[in-house]
Order: C-alpha cells, then sequence, then structure tokens
C-alpha cells in the first residue's frame, strides 16, 4: 500500500481543509444511493464489486470531509482510515475495505484475473454494515475528536 508521509506530499494526496457538513452529507447520500441499487445489479460481479466498493469508499469520505480532510488517491484514503480513525473503525473494517478495493480494481482493470465470488458477496453483504456504521460515527464524532484527528494528521507534516 501507500504510506501517510507519501500520501501528503502527492498533488491530490492527503489535505487538510475546512470541515464540510454539505459535502459529507452529499457523500454519504452517494453512498446511500449506491446500497439502493445494490439488489438491481446483482447478476453482474463487475458492477456488484464496483458498486460495494464505493459504499465503502463514499461512506468513508463522508467522514473525512467531516473531519475536514480531502483525497483523491482511494489507497490514502484508506490509508488515512487505519491510521488516524482507529477509535471508529475496527481491524475488520479495515480488511473488508481493502478487499472491495482490491476486488474492483481485478475485476475493472484487469479481466484475466480471477476474484472469489464468495469475495464479492461478502463485501456487498458488509459494505451495508459500514455504511450504517459511519453514519453512527457521524452522528456521534465530537468536535474535540475531529480537532485531535486533524492535529495528529498536523503532526505528520
Amino acid at each position: 500500500m501507500v504510506s501517510i508521509n507519501w500520501c501528503l506530499k502527492q498533488k491530490h494526496g492527503l489535505e487538510l481543509i475546512e470541515p464540510n457538513d454539505n459535502m459529507s452529507d452529499s457523500y454519504l447520500k452517494m453512498a446511500e444511493e449506491s446500497i439502493n441499487i445494490l439488489k438491481n445489479i446483482e447478476k453482474s460481479n463487475i458492477w456488484t464489486a464496483t458498486t460495494s466498493y464505493y459504499i465503502f469508499y463514499y461512506s468513508l469520505y463522508s467522514l473525512m470531509l467531516k473531519i475536514g480532510v480531502k483525497c483523491e488517491i482511494h489507497a490514502c484514503s484508506i490509508e488515512f482510515m487505519e491510521k488516524f480513525l482507529i477509535n471508529f473503525y475496527d481491524k475488520k473494517d479495515v480488511d473488508m475495505f481493502k478487499k472491495a478495493f482490491s476486488s474492483r480494481i481485478d475485476l475493472q482493470y484487469y479481466a484475466d484475473r480471477p476474484v472469489d465470488k464468495p469475495i464479492i458477496d461478502e463485501s456487498k453483504k458488509y459494505c451495508k454494515e459500514f455504511f450504517i456504521k459511519t453514519k453512527d460515527i457521524l452522528s456521534k464524532i465530537t468536535n474535540n475528536q475531529i480537532e485531535e484527528i486533524r492535529n495528529n494528521l498536523r503532526k505528520v507534516k
């Protein structure tokens, strides 16, 4: 994967911005809309894997924007989650996110790479739990917790 230091140095990598509740809400709605279409695409492994991944991603990015962290490199967003959001997400959350990320890449960009159907099914199920968990985090995270995360990211710079 990538490192936080590397991500901070990249154009469109990790960047502190003003926390933005409106954009946070928009990404959460995108995750919810993606959940709603999952049942309509279940016959397609590619679209199920892609949509499941984006439910993870939109959910996480919603929280990142609430905290005031912008990032356009998905691997860096996952690394941020793993290093700075450990009080909110557990190892299974991170592992499932990474599995969904790998499945999406393998199916979208490498037609010859097999992806196990059970992994796609597991991601499809777990992304909904991740969304609910993130929605709960968004409703409970405090300004002090947000500031602590922001300060911890500043220390890396």
